[in-house]
């Protein structure tokens, strides 16, 4: 009997990225949010979900990927990690897929810069590579706005 994993997809900037599933607490619509200053470039903001104040990443900037165009809002998947829930801005999200373990493979060359550090692997697909992102590694915040979210 084969092993398999159940991801669930989303794209950004034309890339086909997936996040084990049992890491997604929900996924929401766009939500105005609360600027916070001088925050890194990556942090979109706070968003208040039911009374959770979760902070929200806009993987764009955090994989150094081109900005959202103008008008395009993004769909907030808010992931579970050890520090509480985060929010990762994408730009329209996919399925759940199970794929077979066996199909997994190692992150190709081709992907550098800060992507390779938060790409685990990838499975080939029909056509097209599902990109596994480490939701740990992506919603690791710098030291110092840590330590200003735990003050407020």
């Amino acid at each position: 009997m084969t092993s398999s994993k159940q991801f669930a997809t989303f794209f950004l900037h034309g890339l086909f990225f997936g996040v084990d599933v049992l890491k997604v607490q929900e996924v929401i619509r766009y939500q105005e949010m609360t600027r916070v200053p001088i925050a890194p470039a990556m942090i979109q903001g706070l968003i208040n979900l039911r009374g959770q104040i979760i902070t929200a990443i806009d993987l764009r900037r955090r994989l150094e990927l081109p900005e959202r165009p103008e008008g395009q809002l993004p769909m907030n998947m808010v992931i579970r990690t050890e520090d509480g829930g985060i929010s990762l801005l994408v730009d329209e999200i996919g399925d759940v897929l199970e794929i077979a373990e066996s199909c997994f493979e190692r992150v190709p060359e081709t992907v550098t810069g800060v992507a390779r550090d938060l790409i685990l692997g990838v499975y080939k697909l029909n056509g097209r590579l599902l990109l596994i992102l480490d939701t740990e590694r992506t919603a690791s915040l710098p030291e110092a706005f840590t330590s200003l979210l735990a003050r407020t």
